[in-house]
């Protein structure tokens, strides 16, 4: 599978991107695209737009309730066929870890119309963690291969 890694972050680069690192590093033997883009609405659409080749996109970061977090802002007009489930259970998860802050995420999955499998995750390391161990990378390859029936 072709999979684009999409951090959203207004003050990381390469050398400090380390959730998009780890999210790589679960998924190595893929073939991977990461991307870093500024937490603006109209620039995550175009780097969206530009990994048009990917059968999965998993972003992280901006996914919370601050001012600047826009991510779910981004992706809402390009959601074709919502995972709820995925939302649902991470935020569970979440709060086993963490309490009630998990209530604050906007997490989400699904399809775009273009059948490609969109992951929004937080920006927080053990969030990455616990979202690729537990939810998607026991998922993904049945939720494409669903899609693909």
């Amino acid at each position: 599978m072709k999979i684009g890694i999409l951090t959203i972050s207004d003050t990381r680069d390469v050398a400090s991107d380390s959730s998009g690192q780890v999210i790589a590093d679960f998924l190595s033997a893929h073939e991977l695209t990461r991307k870093i883009v500024r937490d603006e609405l109209t620039d995550i659409q175009a780097m969206l737009a530009e990994l048009t080749a990917c059968d999965v996109i998993i972003t992280t970061g901006g996914t919370g309730i601050a001012r600047r977090d826009v991510t779910f802002e981004a992706l809402a007009p390009l959601i074709a066929t919502e995972i709820p489930g995925f939302g649902e259970l991470f935020r569970q998860l979440s709060f086993a870890e963490i309490g009630t802050h998990a209530l604050a995420s906007r997490a989400l999955a699904f399809f775009d119309a273009d059948n490609r499998l969109i992951f929004a995750l937080p920006g927080s390391t053990n969030a990455v963690t616990l979202a690729m161990k537990q939810l998607i990378l026991p998922e993904m390859a049945h939720l494409i291969k669903e899609r693909r029936k």
